[in-house]
């Protein structure tokens, strides 16, 4: 009987772990039969590569359930497809549609959205910043009034910048996408007017929005005449400061006649503000009118049903992201300001003051 010379098969002998490990772009080009910089070039759309070759890396790919490294393409591309995002305060409702805006231009362009809070504490919005530029971000989008905005010109220096939803910091390669706040206030205050209000008071905001929006209001208000009297209380943006500044306002503290007329500055200022009013034996609309700002979610609540000034915050958001997209394609452009125009949304706060002019204070005072 003739025997073989060939020695019996033997299993292959693994490394300890190699099963563990996942499937790497040498495998695939083994499993296709090319070179890995052929594989490189299927895995970045590279239109050089034959059907044929392509294919076969495309199903070398799936049988081995192949992934690439987001991190190892970043380096040799110098991108990483992200894109900073420094948020004020993630609390605020306007911030859900301007990210809303932001990502649906930025995922149609395959950037993906970092998030952060600048709220956190006074110099979050120059350490978040920071490490943004430490995490290899494309870009970098700031919503909102930050505590600390130091060192946001040196990141803008080195890294595609937009600021969103304010009007500062002035920076030579920056650009602004922002509401025209004070227009905005004008036209909440004028309707407060024309309904035929004279005594009207503004719940202030922080920050150059707050200022703008206060100008705005000012503005309205002198352009009317001595018979219209402002009145101006102390806000902090918050739903709580909002409630606080109406009760002063409202109360019996606040001597004299009490304002038939409040415009908040956000949205949740003025839903305060309706709760202050509640707690008062206050009807609003029929013994105090109410207009908000922003014209988030909150506004439409069917028993809230605010009147709010619409700052186009979706919209501000695409623009932002257009902006930004831009930049990343013309680093060295000159910074441009753009303002969304804002638009008066009406529901149920606002109705003319009583006939015989303001209500006495609660309590009989």
């Amino acid at each position: 009987m003739e025997r073989s010379n060939e020695a019996p098969d033997k299993p292959v002998e693994q490394r300890p772990g190699a099963a563990d490990r996942p499937p790497t772009i040498r495998g695939v080009a083994e499993r296709a039969g090319v070179s890995k910089s052929l594989v490189s070039l299927v895995l970045q759309g590279s239109p050089r590569v034959s059907d044929a070759k392509r294919q076969a890396v495309l199903d070398a790919i799936d049988e081995l359930g192949y992934r690439p490294n987001a991190a190892a393409r970043s380096l040799v591309a110098r991108r990483t497809h992200t894109v900073g995002v420094l948020l004020n305060d993630m609390r605020n409702p306007w911030f859900v549609d301007v990210l809303d805006g932001l990502n649906s231009l930025l995922h149609a362009h395959g950037l993906r959205m970092l998030m952060a809070d600048g709220r956190l504490d006074r110099h979050a919005g120059q350490e978040f910043a920071r490490t943004f530029q430490e995490l290899r971000v494309d870009g970098l989008v700031v919503v909102g009034t930050l505590p600390d905005t130091e060192g946001l010109a040196e990141v803008a220096e080195r890294l595609p910048t937009v600021i969103a939803g304010n009007h500062e910091p002035r920076l030579p390669r920056a650009d602004i996408v922002a509401n025209d706040d004070e227009r905005g206030a004008r036209l909440a205050t004028e309707h407060l007017l024309g309904l035929g209000h004279r005594r009207i008071a503004h719940i202030a905001g922080p920050g150059v929005v707050g200022a703008l929006r206060r100008r705005g209001f000012e503005a309205a208000m002198r352009d009317h005449g001595p018979a219209a009297h402002a009145v101006v209380e102390s806000g902090d943006g918050t739903e709580e400061g909002g409630y606080r500044a109406a009760v002063r306002l409202l109360g019996p503290a606040g001597g004299g006649h009490r304002p038939t007329a409040v415009f908040a500055f956000n949205d949740l200022c003025g839903i305060g503000a309706l709760s202050a009013a509640g707690e008062l034996g206050l009807d609003v609309p029929a013994d105090l009118s109410l207009v908000g700002y922003d014209n988030t979610y909150l506004a439409r609540i069917r028993h809230l049903w605010l009147n709010s000034v619409n700052n186009a915050s979706h919209e501000v958001g695409r623009r932002a992201a257009r902006c930004l997209v831009d930049r990343m394609a013309h680093p060295d452009a000159p910074a441009e300001r753009r303002l969304v125009v804002p638009e008066l949304e009406m529901r149920g706060s606002t109705a003319p003051p009583r006939e015989g002019g303001e209500a006495p204070l609660p309590g009989g005072a």
